[in-house]
């Protein structure tokens, strides 16, 4: 397996823990921002350790993981917990 599909897949597997948090927490509040961000050094960590670098044909890949990982991690939470997250008490659709 390539080493771009290797990080893909690792970045996704280190931001769906951080969108779990993320999800239930208010949004721009410290914490927040900290669950977004902290998986950063470890992404640059993989890029270094796979000899990935810094082309430019990776950063699409690596923006789609990211989100992806952020995303899959929000939803999973609202699934399991639906009355921890801070949008549950909203009616749908907002």
């Amino acid at each position: 397996m390539p080493p771009i599909c290797v990080v893909v897949l690792l970045v996704i597997l280190v931001n769906l823990p951080c969108g779990f948090y993320r999800a239930g927490v208010r949004r721009f509040t410290l914490p927040w921002i900290v669950a977004v961000h902290a998986p950063v050094p470890v992404i640059i960590g993989l890029r270094y350790a796979t000899g990935l670098g810094w082309r430019l044909y990776t950063f699409p890949m690596m923006i789609g993981a990211y989100a992806l990982g952020q995303f899959l991690g929000g939803r999973l939470r609202r699934t399991l917990r639906p009355k921890d997250s801070p949008r549950a008490d909203r009616p749908p659709g907002r």
